[in-house]
């Protein structure tokens, strides 16, 4: 690999000490080149309709298989983990539900954060450096950098799982334009003949192991798909997102608490029972899920989801 004059020859063990130093459960570094079986695999799958109306996935292909493509002279992708599994759950007497991760202040906001100060600390070790902060929030294949990185590997569920910590992570890259030694091997995949989130996905979302029909995922229905609901509501009470297919997976008996305050059970959400969320005005969204996930689905979305899951 190429080296670049003035940076420290363990450059790499310094950006993971800092990840680790600023919270990230997990860093990995894997060279910034074109994801041939992942392109197949995602011309495959948008071939078969899986996408539904997630229309975004079929533009900027390009850029989605080479990182090249997002950043100029991109050499490394700086893979990271973030735990979100809370130490307090949601109740579920007299309650809906909404996924884990929504529980409190948009990832996206403190991710980039993250990411944005990871950056200009290795930034500071080379001015010139060129890169970017990805969190879920451009084309870029995500768990495939995660994978490729040796953060984990891609279940049965389509989740990315540690082999240690569980899937209950957000996952956040830099693509940089200097050469980083990588730092960690491919994690085998350890499914083996487990069925248990195929088994359990009450609208048989996941058609085959590692395939997911996104027209038919809670998740897809309960937040990206603006239409109304044209069959019978069968989503056990999920009104926002779904984390059925995790909560089955035996490698979730490691996910630990994570200590980060602003992913904690918001007191707002916390007190709503049923009858507060079928009671919920815009005005009252507005304000409750302010620096939310959840304003995702807009309140136009959440009500119909709401009414849906009252019908049943």
């Amino acid at each position: 690999m190429m080296t670049v004059t003035g940076l420290p020859e363990n450059i790499t063990e310094i950006i993971v000490n800092k990840a680790f130093a600023m919270g990230f459960s997990a860093c990995g570094i894997s060279e910034a080149n074109f994801l041939s079986e992942d392109a197949a695999f995602m011309e495959e799958w948008l071939s078969l309709g899986y996408q539904g109306d997630m229309t975004y996935l079929e533009r900027n292909k390009e850029k989605r298989y080479n990182p090249k493509l997002l950043v100029d002279h991109a050499w490394s992708v700086v893979s990271v983990l973030y735990n979100y599994f809370p130490e307090e759950k949601l109740p579920v007497e007299d309650n809906y539900k909404i996924s884990k991760y929504a529980y409190g202040t948009d990832y996206h906001i403190v991710i980039k954060d993250k990411l944005n100060e990871l950056f200009q600390f290795t930034k500071a070790y080379w001015p010139d450096l060129t890169g970017r902060v990805f969190t879920d929030s451009a084309p870029v294949l995500d768990r495939a950098w995660a994978e490729k990185s040796g953060l984990g590997f891609i279940g049965k569920n389509t989740c990315l799982i540690h082999p240690r910590k569980g899937s209950f992570h957000f996952v956040g890259h830099l693509i940089l334009s200097i050469p980083l030694a990588a730092n960690n091997k491919p994690v085998t995949d350890y499914c083996g003949t487990c069925r248990r989130c195929i088994d359990a996905c009450p609208t048989g979302a996941l058609v085959a192991p590692h395939k997911l029909d996104a027209r038919k995922c809670i998740s897809y229905l309960t937040i990206e798909n603006k239409q109304p609901f044209s069959q019978d509501y069968h989503f056990d009470d999920w009104i926002f997102g779904c984390d059925i297919c995790q909560d089955v997976c035996p490698w979730n008996r490691f996910s630990e608490p994570h200590s980060e305050p602003l992913f904690r059970l918001t007191d707002e959400i916390k007190a709503l029972k049923k009858t507060d969320w079928e009671s919920l005005t815009e005005e009252s969204f507005n304000m409750i899920f302010k620096d939310s996930a959840v304003k995702r689905t807009k309140f136009s979305g959440l009500k119909r989801n709401i009414e849906a899951a009252g019908k049943k």
